[in-house]
């Protein structure tokens, strides 16, 4: 079994899918011969030359044949180079992608994924840093899809690729090569919609996704012995997995929401909302939101003091353990 980073995860999964159904097609900016801005589609060309197709430099436009090959019958896998430059398929992706099935009363579906590296920590330019998942989460008839490890990388790539509807597929670029995992050369999907729980504990729940999963774990393991942290891998931002969530909460009954996103209205607001909505007898503590501020992504020289890093959350859970 290979021991496989974030980026190789995907480019297996990719392999794959492509190999399964022949419907599947890659396109993109430069995913052809130089294989990806981060090599995520290396090596695609040479075993399907005529599936992948390098685009030009227009995103309005990578969306936009993307809903037609999905709409006629192709299973096309869309990637756009970076984050920031994914706002201008906002347009065809709210408005068209997203709501052909109801549009049509249920005669066409979109099985199509726009997948892209997002959010900050590897120093880049303006517009290579955001983290512009609640655009996304807020638009019905998009999916949303967050992975955190290798493994949920390559099973719930797969699960998008085969899924009737429309996928964003976002993936944390700060740890695209920082973790290798065993990941199974064997066929597996993972379910769209379920969290994961990478550290069970009864004292405090801390709930995250994406490149954040990791200073909570450190965040988690520094206070064992002092605060049992419970920490959910949320996976899929939509749906949001309540089911998780509620039932830990209410055995807990602490909460600590880590994003890198900025603040206000992030996902994190949805999931304190939920969490009032459906549990709030069983709060002992007020719900904290550890995220990014509501500023624009600073450039390097300034970007670790925007990310949330361990310290800060630890101080965090602390604060909410002893309330």
């Amino acid at each position: 079994m290979p021991l496989l980073t974030i980026v190789q995860a995907v480019n297996l999964a990719l392999h794959e899918e492509m190999q399964r159904d022949d419907k599947v097609i890659v396109l993109g900016e430069d995913v052809g011969v130089n294989g990806g801005v981060f090599r995520a589609t290396e090596g695609l060309i040479d075993k399907f030359p005529n599936r992948v197709f390098d685009t030009p430099l227009a995103e309005t436009a990578i969306a936009g044949v993307s809903i037609g090959l999905a709409v006629n019958g192709f299973k096309p896998v869309a990637e756009i180079q970076f984050e920031g430059f994914s706002y201008s398929t906002l347009d065809q992706m709210i408005n068209h992608a997203a709501r052909i099935r109801n549009r049509s009363r249920g005669r066409y579906t979109c099985p199509m994924v726009l997948r892209f590296p997002y959010s900050g920590g590897i120093h880049a330019p303006e517009h290579h840093s955001d983290s512009p998942e609640a655009y996304y989460v807020h638009t019905p008839g998009l999916k949303v899809v967050i992975p955190s490890t290798p493994y949920d990388t390559k099973g719930l790539l797969k699960s998008a690729i085969r899924d009737p509807d429309p996928v964003v597929f976002m993936e944390p670029k700060k740890i695209y090569r920082a973790v290798k995992e065993e990941v199974p050369e064997d066929d597996y999907t993972i379910p769209i919609g379920e969290a994961k729980i990478r550290k069970e504990g009864n004292d405090v729940t801390i709930i995250t996704y994406g490149a954040m999963t990791i200073p909570v774990l450190q965040a988690a393991k520094e206070l064992e012995g002092k605060v049992s942290c419970e920490v959910i891998d949320l996976r899929t931002l939509s749906p949001i997995d309540e089911d998780t969530i509620i039932k830990s909460v209410r055995r807990t009954g602490r909460v600590v929401i880590v994003h890198e996103a900025p603040k206000t209205a992030g996902v994190g607001a949805e999931i304190s909302a939920v969490i009032n909505e459906k549990a709030i007898m069983y709060l002992e503590a007020p719900i904290s939101r550890v995220t990014g501020y509501d500023i624009i992504m600073p450039l390097y020289k300034l970007e670790n003091y925007y990310l949330p890093d361990a310290e800060r959350i630890k101080n965090n859970i602390e604060k909410v353990a002893g309330f």
